[in-house]
């Protein structure tokens, strides 16, 4: 039965979304006029922006239930997910197409204009610019809102794309509507086999939740320059442009780390363009908190504030534009394609852009001046140095991401630009941004020193001690770590110096100005993270190393010789580690660890249900028992690989995942064993698919009890034959017979034992032959002569399973991740401080 009830309801209340929108900026556009900064337009306008954001919750809770009770009648529900998803990754499937992604955007918008309608209500004062800010707010609001709309204005024009329509709505042209008019598929297309990680839903909630909040800062500054408040709006953005800058890193950084968990690359960041086009706001959001710190005492830093503020959404705004509006092409992995609304994503991006330019041109020459320069000896110029190399940074990157963005401009005007993206980007970004954040890591150290007062007037004295412990410990780091290329000596110098000028600035705050300690412990943070990226990318060694000549790969002479071919329970030795590969995996729901594929047998027309063939036991606690109906996530085989280290004898297991998807294509997932000092970092990139072996003619083989035949380089002995009881759970009647043989199988390492059986049951007689992927043998037991006391077998012969895996040491990666995560607290203590000031003083 059709629902479509459900897309009626979200369609109406998305349009009421947007239309409250527009009523609650209009209202905050009246409310900003001096006339009536006093009447009950706030008023009204507080309540029409929580009237929108009630409807957007209806808008997000109806597609929800789309997704969750899969209503695949609806487009949105049938491509994003499937019967077999677990809830987990069902919430994923939410946010990935264009138009979920933006209701999740405006989600986090409304919940955040709720805020600060309730900071503005509890201030101790009236700020005079939460209307004009709000205003800005409500109107971003309605940009959003338009892009999920999904109707159509005057005949042709579209505006927005619906995530309610439904199959039919959306290809109406299609036969089976003709056969069958309330047509629902039975499953969905699923979840893109890369967002099936739980980063992916973590991350983009938090990648969007920093998108919502650098409109904040945008709007308090546009809001100032409207009213010529060019002081009242600092105190209020500098908190908030702290929370967006380390909400907005955090959700970057979830996504680098999801990157190195499910994607095989090999790394954390590609030099992506979407990932790019994120980066660079962030670290314009960066710089401009640190000038937002002088810009009450400073009028050069208020300017650089008003521009960095500015153009950190500016920014936000563009990335949207190149990841949604398809001009990326196949430039990046992350872009969406092009659901018309190229137009639509242009009008908002210049609507802001050019709103923002002609406010501050305006408002320019009324902008306070300085009367003397900073001096060299100060705190503010060793910051605003700091400021301007980060934005050199952002301008490298975004300036070379925006390439295809150039070409489209020249064909426009018919010119034939046809610029080039690097052909090598990593070596491309890295060699620009490297140089740039040494740079700005030696500034971390030296403004600190100034800002705590630590420089005493004109002596710079105080900047020895610390020189001195950097090159000792730098001169002992780079003998141990035996790191030999100049570059990377002069950053390892300038890390341990940035890291041991905030230490010491730390070890001060320690003793009891903890609170103030932020600013030192995210800049402890970059260091550490500079020295991870370098180590782990720099000086990662390849330990699959292939010196058996095998060619592997015909198109790749590296990749095959940096990766080797694994034969199932055959030993390889590595240089360090003796690994082989020890079988299929699969993993079964609600159940610790993984299961060995052979034990679960495939309910078909499911495609997430199976049949237990053993009893599935943790220690001593039977989870499933044999014949148990289980769930499990069929479409990923996970390959295990065991390590014995030579030199401890210490042994563990890696679980790499190829998922083979005949829709969204292979994909393949790394598994990493993370050590104190480095990670092991593997990945299959090659897996036999069983369809794909190929059986010779099976050849007929009589043999008696304990006879000797040859099967080309095996040695096959018939050890027995017994009569069973049982088949496969199967029992034997009194009047029926089974029989099950015991033939050992030699080879170079060792023996194995294949056991077919043969029945006669109701009359029938049949045998179930059984198959050894570790020899390439199938052997069946097809009759039994008793008179002779003859047995023959039919064997046919193939492949023996293989994968071929890469493997990966990444040495001290962790100084990566606790770089991370220390920059994360930091921002968050100094983000939580400016706002008890805030509302201290408000």
């Amino acid at each position: 039965m059709l629902r479509s009830y459900l897309g009626n309801i979200g369609h109406l209340l998305t349009i009421l979304a947007f239309i409250s929108s527009l009523i609650a900026t209009y209202a905050y556009w009246q409310s900003s006029q001096k006339k009536n900064q006093n009447s009950i337009w706030k008023k009204f306008a507080n309540q029409a922006f929580a009237v929108h954001s009630v409807f957007v919750i209806g808008v997000v809770a109806t597609l929800f239930s789309i997704i969750f009770n899969n209503y695949f009648e609806y487009h949105y529900a049938w491509d994003n997910t499937s019967i077999s998803l677990p809830l987990g990754y069902a919430i994923s499937s939410f946010w990935q197409d264009q138009e979920g992604s933006f209701l999740l955007w405006i989600f986090w918008n409304a919940l955040v204009g709720l805020i600060l309608i309730y900071q503005f209500h509890k201030s101790k004062k009236n700020y005079a610019l939460a209307s004009p800010s709000m205003m800005i707010i409500a109107g971003i609001q309605a940009f959003l809102t338009s892009m999920i709309l999904g109707v159509v204005l005057f005949g042709e024009t579209k505006l927005g794309s619906s995530p309610f329509l439904t199959l039919k709505e959306l290809n109406p042209n299609l036969p089976i509507w003709s056969l069958d008019p309330d047509f629902i598929p039975k499953d969905g297309n699923g979840l893109n086999p890369l967002l099936q990680n739980y980063w992916m839903v973590i991350h983009p909630p938090t990648l969007f939740l920093g998108f919502a909040l650098t409109m904040v800062p945008f709007a308090f500054a546009i809001a100032s320059l409207w009213k010529k408040d060019y002081h009242g709006w600092l105190n209020i953005t500098l908190p908030w442009s702290l929370l967006g800058a380390v909400i907005l890193g955090t959700g970057i950084m979830m996504g680098g780390i999801w990157a190195y968990e499910t994607l095989n690359f090999e790394g954390y960041w590609n030099w992506d363009p979407v990932e790019n086009a994120v980066y660079v706001p962030w670290i314009l959001l960066v710089a401009a908190f640190h000038t937002l710190f002088l810009a009450r005492k400073s009028s050069s830093a208020l300017k650089y504030s008003y521009i960095l503020v500015i153009a950190q959404f500016i920014l936000i705004l563009y990335s949207t534009f190149l990841t949604r509006s398809g001009i990326l092409g196949n430039a990046s992995v992350h872009s969406f394609t092009d659901l018309g609304l190229s137009g639509q994503l242009l009008v908002y991006l210049l609507s802001f852009t050019l709103g923002a330019i002609i406010l501050s041109v305006l408002r320019w020459k009324e902008l306070p001046k300085d009367e003397n320069e900073a001096s060299i000896y100060s705190a503010e110029f060793w910051i605003v140095i700091g400021v301007l190399v980060l934005s050199l940074a952002a301008f490298q990157v975004i300036v070379t991401t925006s390439i295809p963005v150039y070409n489209s401009i020249a064909d426009a005007i018919g010119v034939d630009l046809n610029m080039a993206l690097p052909t090598n980007q990593i070596a491309h970004y890295t060699g620009f941004q490297m140089w740039l954040f040494i740079l700005a890591v030696i500034l971390m150290g030296v403004a600190q020193y100034f800002w705590w007062k630590k420089v005493k007037g004109k002596n710079i004295k105080t900047l020895v001690n610390p020189l001195i412990i950097s090159l000792l410990l730098t001169a002992f780091i780079i003998s141990t770590t035996h790191v030999d290329k100049l570059s990377y000596i002069i950053l390892v110098t300038a890390s341990v110096f940035g890291l041991v000028a905030n230490a010491s600035i730390l070890l001060d705050l320690l003793k009891g100005k903890i609170k103030v300690a932020g600013g030192a412990i995210t800049h402890i943070g970059v260091a550490l993270m500079l020295l991870g990226i370098m180590y782990s990318s720099a000086y990662q060694k390849t330990i699959s190393i292939n010196n058996t000549g095998t060619e592997i790969f015909s198109d790749s002479e590296k990749e095959s010789r940096e990766n080797v071919l694994l034969w199932l329970n055959r030993d390889y030795p590595l240089s360090e580690f003796d690994i082989a590969y020890k079988g299929q995996f699969v993993d079964v729901r609600q159940v610790p660890g993984y299961i060995e594929k052979r034990f679960v047998q495939p309910v078909i027309g499911t495609g997430f249900k199976g049949i237990a063939r053993a009893d599935i036991v943790d220690e001593s606690d039977t989870l499933r028992y044999r014949g148990d109906t289980i769930e499990y996530e069929a479409e990923n085989t996970y390959y295990r690989v065991s390590f014995e280290d030579k030199k401890s004898g210490e042994t563990f297991n890696l679980f790499p995942r190829f998922q083979i998807n005949e829709q969204m294509g292979n994909v393949a997932s790394p598994d990493i064993k993370r050590l104190w000092n480095k990670d092991i970092y593997s990945h299959v990139n090659y897996v036999q698919r069983e369809e794909d072996r190929e059986w010779s003619m099976p050849m007929e083989y009589q043999v008696a009890l304990k006879d000797t035949f040859f099967l080309n380089d095996y040695v096959a002995i018939l050890e027995d034959v017994v009569g069973v009881r049982e088949v496969d759970g199967m029992e034997i009647g009194p009047g029926d017979a089974a029989a099950m043989a015991y033939v050992r199988i030699l080879e170079r390492d060792g023996e194995k034992m294949m056991s077919p059986t043969f029945v006669i049951k109701d009359n029938q007689v049949w045998s179930k032959p059984v198959v050894s992927n570790e020899l390439g043998l199938r052997i069946q037991l097809s009759e039994i002569d008793p008179v002779n006391g003859q047995f023959s077998f039919s064997i046919a012969r193939s492949e023996r399973e293989y994968i071929v895996l890469k493997a990966i040491e990444k040495p001290f990666i962790n100084l990566l991740w606790l770089g991370i995560l220390l920059l994360v607290i930091g921002m968050f203590i100094s983000a939580y401080r400016r706002f008890s000031i805030a509302f201290r003083k408000a």
